[in-house]
């Protein structure tokens, strides 16, 4: 028999594959078996690919994390801009592949994405004239926001039964039960809200730094402050 111009495997395929039924089913339903199963292969055909389950899990939260644009830390953008632009952009990403949140929650580890995520935020903040400590700072909260964001919905977690709502014992929830069917626009908009917030507050730190406040990400003439 001739053997296939193409492998049947490539990485590439196992990753998409594997992120599929964690989209699915969630982190539990990955397992080598089922896995092979999916793709129509034996068990240990993997292993030519990812050894163990852990650096399967790694690949898939990495292609996710790859899906992030970082286009805005390049392009001349304000850093607050490009702040936001990549949140929205991130959130995006994660809000498409919840159930693999708990795994980037862990931080990047030795994820090529993932450090590129960190080293794009890290490195516009600075030469935006953040100090070191600063942008370290602003990294960590904003991807507290953002996964905290992603890891549920608000608006979801309402039925939409409208008797569960007794005005004698929740008398301001009289519209709660709507909430469910308008759950993205909700939560958007609450994503939205939190944002501004959040940026409010670093413009206003920025300001005490004595940067101003359109000084642009990846500008490295940005005198970089005082203090670490």
């Amino acid at each position: 028999m001739a053997r296939p111009r193409k492998p049947l495997l490539s990485r590439e395929k196992i990753v998409d594959t594997a992120r599929a039924l964690v989209d699915a089913e969630g982190l539990a339903a990955l397992s080598t078996r089922r896995l092979a199963a999916e793709l129509g292969v034996s068990g240990p055909s993997l292993y030519n690919h990812f050894r163990t389950k852990d650096q399967l899990l790694e690949a898939v939260a990495d292609s996710v994390s790859a899906r992030v644009d970082l286009s805005m830390f390049e392009d001349g953008r304000p850093w607050r801009t490009a702040l936001h632009d990549w949140a929205v952009s991130y959130r995006a990403a994660l809000t498409e592949h919840p159930n693999i949140v708990p795994v980037l929650a862990q931080g990047p580890g030795r994820r090529p994405a993932g450090l590129r995520l960190a080293d794009a935020v890290f490195g516009a903040m600075t030469a935006a004239g953040w100090p070191a400590a600063q942008a370290t700072s602003i990294g960590a909260l904003m991807r507290y926001f953002v996964m905290g964001s992603a890891l549920g919905s608000f608006a979801g977690g309402f039925v939409d039964d409208e008797a569960a709502y007794d005005p004698a014992d929740y008398p301001h929830l009289g519209q709660a039960h709507l909430l469910a069917d308008r759950q993205e626009k909700v939560d958007e908009r609450a994503f939205e809200a939190g944002l501004q917030a959040l940026l409010d507050g670093l413009a206003v730190q920025f300001a005490a730094l004595g940067g101003g406040g359109d000084v642009v990400a990846g500008n490295v003439d940005t005198p970089a402050g005082n203090g670490s």
